[in-house]
């Protein structure tokens, strides 16, 4: 199966923050990820995100793992772990831990570049689709 198989829904993509969860969308077909929203993060997260995959019939979730530069572990990264934990207690489909390196540095280099103002939730969902970009580059044939 191919995330382009038919009976395949959206991917969605999640950039996990300690306020904020930015959320991406990309369909099997066209595989181009789109900023959906960015949801507060709360002790709903899970119930949120669970109404999302229901909406939108989400198929697998790709989930930001944030590194520090040299890769190391970061106190961000024990608690994104802990949200991949949750969220997979809170759902069926598969999840998938997908390296974030920058991605959030890029998304608001390429709002700066548009020259329009937005907010650090613009720059979660954005940060949203460059992690699922880099997911669908490297599993899209899975």
């Amino acid at each position: 199966m191919t995330l382009a198989d038919s009976n395949d829904g959206p991917v969605m993509g999640l950039d996990v923050g300690s306020r904020r969860i930015g959320v991406s969308l990309a369909s099997p077909e066209t595989r181009l990820p789109q900023p959906l929203l960015t949801l507060s993060r709360s002790d709903d997260s899970m119930i949120d995100i669970q109404k999302l995959i229901d909406e939108h019939a989400v198929s697998k979730i790709a989930v930001g793992l944030p590194r520090s530069l040299d890769g190391n572990v970061t106190q961000q990264t024990r608690d994104t772990i802990l949200f991949i934990k949750e969220l997979r207690k809170a759902t069926t489909i598969p999840i998938f831990e997908q390296d974030e390196a920058l991605t959030s540095r890029l998304a608001e280099a390429e709002l700066i570049e548009r020259a329009k103002p937005y907010t650090k939730a613009d720059i979660d969902a954005l940060a949203a689709t460059y992690i699922l970009q880099d997911f669908l580059g490297e599993h899209g044939n899975e």
